[in-house]
């Protein structure tokens, strides 16, 4: 089990969930969670990348980008129920409005950017810290690779990258994406991302995997869940940090 800890980012505060492996660390792992905020299923994934021997620290950005964390959890748990769908749509629109803004973007970003400092400032991870993102968090692992040249990794699950080649050529870490073939808006945009990649020199890998949507990996959305997918994925993941930590 890990604990929670303190950050401070545009005169905010934050905290986040840190866990620790038990022999020494073999690099450390930014988790960033999905729209619906640091909710158990964020901190067991935290907890499994601590079992496999990575630092690992997972921010709770919902307040830096002004949603509710508590209306977004009972939001996310509401959605894993398919007669729920016509009904929770809408205030999920509703209670995601204030991503809208660019100032609460930039908010995110720099929250993130403070637990990527601690973390690159550590014995754990200088020089080998990754930053691993799922959905509202694969987009922002895609920003840190744009705006962090020291990140040593890049593991965006079903994140958007919304960049120009001139952008993305900021990028100095591999990157390893996860998407699900029938989440067919960032699908469909995957041919055009993966040549603008290849344009600005960086090292683009990609899985889609059949049978999937998005979200593949939540085992706490059992309506999203795909066990194989995420399995595969997950040890893809660990192949890629122990290729790019060691």
């Amino acid at each position: 089990m890990g604990t929670m800890i303190d950050f401070n980012a545009a005169g905010q505060q934050f905290q986040a969930y840190r866990s620790e492996p038990s022999g020494p660390p073999r690099g450390a792992v930014l988790v960033i969670h999905e729209i619906w905020g640091l909710v158990p299923h964020i901190r067991d994934v935290a907890d499994r990348f601590a079992a496999a021997g990575y630092l690992a620290v997972a921010p709770d950005l919902m307040g830096l980008a002004g949603l509710d964390a508590v209306l977004m959890a009972e939001l996310g748990a509401q959605r894993a129920d398919p007669a729920a769908q016509s009904e929770i749509q809408p205030k999920i629109r509703a209670a995601m409005a204030p991503l809208n803004s660019p100032e609460k973007a930039a908010f995110i970003r720099a929250g993130v950017a403070a637990v990527f400092e601690q973390l690159q400032s550590s014995p754990e991870g200088a020089g080998r810290t990754a930053v691993v993102g799922y959905c509202f968090g694969g987009t922002y692992a895609f920003a840190l690779a744009v705006e962090e040249p020291r990140l040593a990794a890049a593991i965006p699950f079903y994140g958007h990258a919304d960049y120009s080649v001139t952008e993305l050529s900021a990028i100095t870490c591999p990157v390893l994406a996860f998407y699900g073939a029938d989440d067919s808006a960032l699908v469909d945009a995957l041919p055009e991302l993966a040549t603008h990649m290849k344009e600005a020199g960086v090292d683009f890998r990609h899985t889609v995997f059949n049978g999937a949507g998005h979200a593949f990996f939540n085992d706490g959305n059992p309506r999203m869940y795909r066990a194989q997918a995420a399995q595969s994925a997950w040890t893809a993941t660990l192949d890629f940090l122990e290729q790019q930590l060691s």
